[in-house]
């Protein structure tokens, strides 16, 4: 069991290094993701924020693929190691907003 786990983190971990922000975006509005998380990952009313500082790659895909609350999972028939590495590597790559104190209109 030892040995497969540390197989799985090697095969995560090899993942999320070859991600493309770029195409994560793309399969980020694809399948859904922005309708409750937000296009920038901010969140709503249906998602949490994911945005801009996502959870680690390892518990992101456990949570992805073993969620049992309102979203669904979504199995490697649907979203491909990758293609959760590429979602990550999108949501890593999105800033924080500005502090509401730099922006002059809401400070009057």
């Amino acid at each position: 069991m030892r040995l497969l786990f540390t197989i799985l983190s090697v095969t995560i971990a090899a993942s999320a290094g070859a991600a493309d922000a770029g195409k994560g975006k793309a399969l980020y509005e694809k399948h859904g993701c922005w309708q409750c998380h937000g296009y920038v990952g901010q969140g709503g009313v249906a998602g949490k924020a994911l945005a801009p500082k996502p959870m680690a790659f390892e518990a992101f895909t456990v949570f992805v693929r073993n969620t049992n609350g309102p979203m669904p999972p979504y199995p490697k028939e649907i979203l491909s190691e990758a293609d959760l590495a590429d979602i990550h590597a999108y949501l890593q790559s999105l800033p924080a907003g500005k502090d509401y104190k730099s922006i002059p209109l809401l400070n009057q």
